[in-house]
Protein backbone atom coordinates (compact mmCIF):
# COMPACT_ATOMS: atom_id res chain seq x y z
CA UNK A 1 0.00 0.00 0.00
CA UNK A 2 1.30 3.45 -1.13
CA UNK A 3 2.49 5.97 1.83
CA UNK A 4 0.52 8.87 2.58
CA UNK A 5 3.56 11.22 1.81
CA UNK A 6 4.01 9.10 -1.69
CA UNK A 7 0.13 10.08 -2.94
CA UNK A 8 1.00 13.74 -1.49
CA UNK A 9 4.07 13.86 -3.80
CA UNK A 10 2.13 12.21 -6.44
CA UNK A 11 -0.41 14.82 -5.98
CA UNK A 12 2.13 17.60 -6.25
CA UNK A 13 3.38 16.44 -9.37
CA UNK A 14 0.29 16.11 -11.22
CA UNK A 15 -0.92 19.41 -10.12
CA UNK A 16 1.94 20.80 -11.30
CA UNK A 17 2.32 19.27 -14.71
CA UNK A 18 -1.77 20.18 -15.41
CA UNK A 19 -0.68 23.81 -14.30
CA UNK A 20 2.21 24.18 -16.68
CA UNK A 21 0.19 22.45 -19.50
CA UNK A 22 -2.65 25.14 -18.68
CA UNK A 23 0.20 27.92 -18.82
CA UNK A 24 1.48 27.18 -22.09
CA UNK A 25 -1.92 26.63 -23.73
CA UNK A 26 -2.24 30.31 -22.16
CA UNK A 27 0.76 31.45 -23.91
CA UNK A 28 0.19 29.69 -27.21
CA UNK A 29 -3.46 31.53 -27.27
CA UNK A 30 -2.23 34.66 -26.40
CA UNK A 31 0.79 34.57 -28.99
CA UNK A 32 -1.94 33.87 -31.91
CA UNK A 33 -4.06 36.62 -30.72
CA UNK A 34 -4.26 40.08 -32.73
CA UNK A 35 -4.75 43.83 -30.77
CA UNK A 36 -8.42 43.13 -31.57
CA UNK A 37 -8.90 39.75 -30.47
CA UNK A 38 -8.81 38.00 -33.72
CA UNK A 39 -6.38 34.84 -34.16
CA UNK A 40 -2.75 35.81 -36.15
CA UNK A 41 -4.40 33.48 -38.53
CA UNK A 42 -7.73 35.03 -39.77
CA UNK A 43 -8.41 35.18 -43.10
CA UNK A 44 -7.03 39.17 -44.53
CA UNK A 45 -4.47 41.19 -45.22
CA UNK A 46 -3.08 42.75 -41.41
CA UNK A 47 -0.37 45.71 -40.83
CA UNK A 48 1.78 44.30 -38.46
CA UNK A 49 3.23 46.57 -35.49
CA UNK A 50 6.36 46.51 -33.90
CA UNK A 51 7.28 48.84 -31.24
CA UNK A 52 11.25 50.37 -30.53
CA UNK A 53 11.20 52.00 -26.99
CA UNK A 54 13.67 53.20 -24.53
CA UNK A 55 17.36 53.60 -24.78
CA UNK A 56 17.86 50.41 -26.80
CA UNK A 57 20.75 48.27 -25.74
CA UNK A 58 19.24 44.74 -27.07
CA UNK A 59 17.74 44.35 -30.78
CA UNK A 60 16.67 40.32 -29.99
CA UNK A 61 12.78 40.84 -29.58
CA UNK A 62 12.79 43.24 -32.57
CA UNK A 63 14.77 41.41 -35.18
CA UNK A 64 12.39 38.17 -34.39
CA UNK A 65 9.60 40.54 -34.24
CA UNK A 66 10.74 41.52 -38.05
CA UNK A 67 11.74 38.26 -38.98
CA UNK A 68 8.52 36.12 -37.84
CA UNK A 69 6.34 39.07 -40.08
CA UNK A 70 8.83 39.11 -43.27
CA UNK A 71 7.58 35.31 -43.25
CA UNK A 72 3.89 36.13 -42.41
CA UNK A 73 2.22 35.99 -46.18
CA UNK A 74 -0.84 37.84 -44.48
CA UNK A 75 1.34 40.56 -43.69
CA UNK A 76 2.02 43.02 -46.85
CA UNK A 77 3.40 45.37 -43.99
CA UNK A 78 4.88 46.77 -41.11
CA UNK A 79 4.61 49.97 -39.10
CA UNK A 80 7.60 50.13 -36.68
CA UNK A 81 7.07 52.60 -34.01
CA UNK A 82 10.30 54.30 -32.66
CA UNK A 83 10.18 56.45 -29.39
CA UNK A 84 13.86 56.04 -28.39
CA UNK A 85 16.39 58.69 -27.95
CA UNK A 86 18.99 56.02 -29.18
CA UNK A 87 21.26 53.42 -27.98
CA UNK A 88 23.87 51.35 -28.24
CA UNK A 89 25.59 51.16 -31.87
CA UNK A 90 25.46 47.54 -32.49
CA UNK A 91 21.88 46.66 -31.64
CA UNK A 92 20.75 49.77 -33.48
CA UNK A 93 22.38 48.59 -36.59
CA UNK A 94 21.08 45.14 -36.63
CA UNK A 95 17.97 46.59 -36.33
CA UNK A 96 18.42 48.84 -38.98
CA UNK A 97 19.57 45.88 -41.15
CA UNK A 98 16.64 43.87 -40.63
CA UNK A 99 14.22 46.40 -41.92
CA UNK A 100 16.04 46.82 -45.01
CA UNK A 101 16.32 42.97 -45.43
CA UNK A 102 12.67 43.04 -44.77
CA UNK A 103 12.03 45.58 -47.42
CA UNK A 104 14.08 43.20 -49.87
CA UNK A 105 11.69 40.70 -49.36
CA UNK A 106 9.07 42.60 -50.57
CA UNK A 107 7.64 44.06 -47.49
CA UNK A 108 6.56 47.45 -47.12
CA UNK A 109 8.55 49.53 -44.10
CA UNK A 110 6.78 52.60 -42.35
CA UNK A 111 8.62 54.45 -39.58
CA UNK A 112 6.57 55.87 -36.69
CA UNK A 113 7.86 58.46 -34.77
CA UNK A 114 6.75 58.64 -31.02
CA UNK A 115 7.51 61.50 -28.68
CA UNK A 116 11.80 60.81 -29.56
CA UNK A 117 12.84 59.39 -32.24
CA UNK A 118 16.64 60.36 -32.20
CA UNK A 119 20.58 59.42 -33.01
CA UNK A 120 19.97 55.35 -33.02
CA UNK A 121 15.94 56.39 -33.36
CA UNK A 122 16.75 57.81 -36.13
CA UNK A 123 19.19 56.05 -37.87
CA UNK A 124 16.43 52.58 -37.35
CA UNK A 125 13.98 54.92 -39.16
CA UNK A 126 16.22 55.87 -42.65
CA UNK A 127 15.82 51.99 -42.74
CA UNK A 128 12.04 52.35 -43.69
CA UNK A 129 10.07 52.99 -47.22
CA UNK A 130 8.70 55.92 -45.14
CA UNK A 131 9.32 57.97 -42.32
CA UNK A 132 6.02 60.04 -40.87
CA UNK A 133 7.06 62.26 -37.67
CA UNK A 134 4.79 63.81 -35.09
CA UNK A 135 4.58 67.97 -35.74
CA UNK A 136 6.61 67.78 -32.35
CA UNK A 137 8.77 64.81 -32.34
CA UNK A 138 12.46 65.32 -31.21
CA UNK A 139 14.34 63.33 -33.77
CA UNK A 140 18.10 64.16 -35.22
CA UNK A 141 20.90 64.31 -32.92
CA UNK A 142 23.13 62.82 -35.83
CA UNK A 143 26.15 61.62 -33.82
CA UNK A 144 28.60 59.20 -31.74
CA UNK A 145 29.67 59.81 -28.32
CA UNK A 146 32.00 58.02 -25.96
CA UNK A 147 31.46 59.04 -22.51
CA UNK A 148 34.05 58.18 -19.52
CA UNK A 149 33.73 58.69 -16.30
CA UNK A 150 36.52 59.66 -14.32
CA UNK A 151 36.63 59.53 -10.87
CA UNK A 152 40.88 59.71 -10.14
CA UNK A 153 40.40 62.77 -7.82
CA UNK A 154 37.66 60.81 -5.56
CA UNK A 155 40.18 57.67 -5.42
CA UNK A 156 43.15 60.36 -4.02
CA UNK A 157 40.52 61.57 -1.52
CA UNK A 158 39.10 58.18 -0.61
CA UNK A 159 43.02 56.80 -0.58
CA UNK A 160 41.82 54.31 -2.86
CA UNK A 161 44.90 52.77 -5.01
CA UNK A 162 44.09 51.47 -8.50
CA UNK A 163 46.14 48.20 -9.49
CA UNK A 164 45.54 47.56 -13.04
CA UNK A 165 47.58 43.90 -14.59
CA UNK A 166 46.59 43.93 -18.38
CA UNK A 167 48.54 41.87 -21.56
CA UNK A 168 48.65 45.44 -24.00
CA UNK A 169 49.13 49.09 -23.29
CA UNK A 170 45.65 49.71 -24.39
CA UNK A 171 43.98 47.18 -22.31
CA UNK A 172 42.81 49.64 -19.98
CA UNK A 173 41.87 52.20 -22.16
CA UNK A 174 39.02 54.82 -20.39
CA UNK A 175 40.07 53.48 -16.90
CA UNK A 176 37.90 55.62 -14.23
CA UNK A 177 41.09 55.74 -11.92
CA UNK A 178 42.84 58.23 -14.61
CA UNK A 179 42.23 60.46 -17.18
CA UNK A 180 43.12 59.25 -21.12
CA UNK A 181 46.12 60.17 -22.81
CA UNK A 182 46.42 61.31 -25.80
CA UNK A 183 47.23 58.58 -27.96
CA UNK A 184 44.15 56.78 -26.27
CA UNK A 185 42.38 59.88 -27.23
CA UNK A 186 42.95 59.68 -30.88
CA UNK A 187 42.64 56.09 -30.75
CA UNK A 188 38.93 56.88 -29.37
CA UNK A 189 38.16 59.55 -31.66
CA UNK A 190 39.05 57.40 -34.69
CA UNK A 191 36.33 54.91 -33.52
CA UNK A 192 33.61 57.79 -33.19
CA UNK A 193 34.27 59.00 -36.39
CA UNK A 194 34.72 55.69 -38.33
CA UNK A 195 30.91 55.10 -37.02
CA UNK A 196 30.13 58.66 -37.26
CA UNK A 197 30.77 57.84 -41.17
CA UNK A 198 28.73 54.65 -41.39
CA UNK A 199 25.71 56.61 -40.03
CA UNK A 200 26.51 59.50 -42.56
CA UNK A 201 26.43 56.80 -45.15
CA UNK A 202 22.84 54.92 -43.68
CA UNK A 203 21.24 58.32 -44.11
CA UNK A 204 22.80 59.28 -47.50
CA UNK A 205 21.78 55.51 -49.16
CA UNK A 206 18.54 55.70 -47.93
CA UNK A 207 17.09 59.20 -47.88
CA UNK A 208 17.39 61.46 -50.67
CA UNK A 209 20.08 63.69 -49.55
CA UNK A 210 23.02 64.39 -50.94
CA UNK A 211 25.90 63.92 -48.59
CA UNK A 212 26.69 67.32 -48.01
CA UNK A 213 23.12 68.08 -47.22
CA UNK A 214 23.32 65.30 -44.47
CA UNK A 215 26.95 66.16 -42.97
CA UNK A 216 25.28 70.26 -42.94
CA UNK A 217 23.00 68.57 -40.15
CA UNK A 218 24.65 65.77 -38.63
CA UNK A 219 26.34 68.24 -35.98
CA UNK A 220 24.86 66.54 -32.57
CA UNK A 221 21.36 69.06 -32.90
CA UNK A 222 18.06 67.94 -32.63
CA UNK A 223 15.35 68.95 -34.88
CA UNK A 224 11.45 69.11 -34.14
CA UNK A 225 9.24 66.63 -36.83
CA UNK A 226 7.93 69.86 -38.51
CA UNK A 227 11.63 70.78 -38.89
CA UNK A 228 12.58 67.55 -40.19
CA UNK A 229 10.05 67.58 -42.60
CA UNK A 230 10.81 70.86 -44.08
CA UNK A 231 14.74 69.54 -44.08
CA UNK A 232 13.82 66.36 -45.84
CA UNK A 233 14.91 63.92 -42.80
CA UNK A 234 11.25 62.69 -42.85
CA UNK A 235 8.53 62.31 -45.65
CA UNK A 236 5.60 63.54 -44.02
CA UNK A 237 3.89 64.51 -40.31
CA UNK A 238 1.42 62.63 -38.38
CA UNK A 239 0.52 60.39 -35.75
CA UNK A 240 0.77 57.01 -35.16
CA UNK A 241 -2.88 56.27 -36.60
CA UNK A 242 -1.57 58.19 -39.94
CA UNK A 243 1.46 55.89 -40.35
CA UNK A 244 -0.15 52.83 -40.32
CA UNK A 245 -3.25 54.21 -42.68
CA UNK A 246 -0.33 55.34 -44.89
CA UNK A 247 1.34 51.41 -44.73
CA UNK A 248 -2.33 50.33 -45.76
CA UNK A 249 -2.22 52.69 -49.03
CA UNK A 250 0.92 51.34 -49.96
CA UNK A 251 -0.18 47.99 -50.16
CA UNK A 252 -3.43 48.55 -51.58
CA UNK A 253 -5.17 47.62 -48.68
CA UNK A 254 -8.67 49.52 -48.49
CA UNK A 255 -11.16 50.42 -45.50
CA UNK A 256 -9.98 50.38 -42.17
CA UNK A 257 -6.68 47.96 -42.19
CA UNK A 258 -6.29 45.06 -39.52
CA UNK A 259 -3.78 45.21 -37.17
CA UNK A 260 -1.62 42.56 -35.24
CA UNK A 261 1.34 43.10 -32.88
CA UNK A 262 3.32 40.33 -30.46
CA UNK A 263 1.93 40.02 -27.08
CA UNK A 264 5.54 41.22 -25.28
CA UNK A 265 8.34 39.63 -24.20
CA UNK A 266 7.42 36.31 -22.40
CA UNK A 267 8.74 35.69 -18.80
CA UNK A 268 11.49 33.48 -19.59
CA UNK A 269 12.91 35.92 -22.52
CA UNK A 270 12.46 38.99 -19.62
CA UNK A 271 14.42 37.06 -17.21
CA UNK A 272 17.28 36.00 -19.86
CA UNK A 273 17.44 39.62 -20.81
CA UNK A 274 17.59 41.20 -17.65
CA UNK A 275 20.13 38.52 -16.43
CA UNK A 276 22.46 39.48 -19.51
CA UNK A 277 22.35 42.90 -18.63
CA UNK A 278 23.21 42.56 -14.91
CA UNK A 279 25.78 39.86 -15.99
CA UNK A 280 27.90 42.24 -18.03
CA UNK A 281 31.27 42.18 -17.98
CA UNK A 282 32.26 45.49 -15.91
CA UNK A 283 36.60 45.25 -18.03
CA UNK A 284 37.39 48.70 -17.89
CA UNK A 285 37.40 48.75 -21.42
CA UNK A 286 33.51 48.34 -21.33
CA UNK A 287 32.96 50.97 -19.16
CA UNK A 288 33.12 53.63 -22.02
CA UNK A 289 29.33 54.41 -22.60
CA UNK A 290 29.28 53.97 -26.55
CA UNK A 291 26.44 54.87 -27.93
CA UNK A 292 24.51 56.92 -30.97
CA UNK A 293 23.21 60.08 -29.25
Amino acid sequence: MAKKSDWIIGGALGASILLLVFVAGIALIGSLMERDGEFSYAAGKRIALVEVTGVIRNARSVVAQLARYREDGSVPAIVVRIDSPGGEVAPTQEIFDEIRKTRKAGKKVVASMGGVAASGGYYIACAADSIVANPGTLTGSIGVIFELPNVEGLFKKLGVDWEVVKSGKYKDIGSLARELTDEERRLLQAVVDDVYVQFIDAIVQNRRLSRDQVMALADGRVFTGHQAKTLGLVDRTGTYEDAIALAARMVGMTGKPKTIRARGQNLLDVLFDNFETATRTTDSSLLLEYRLR
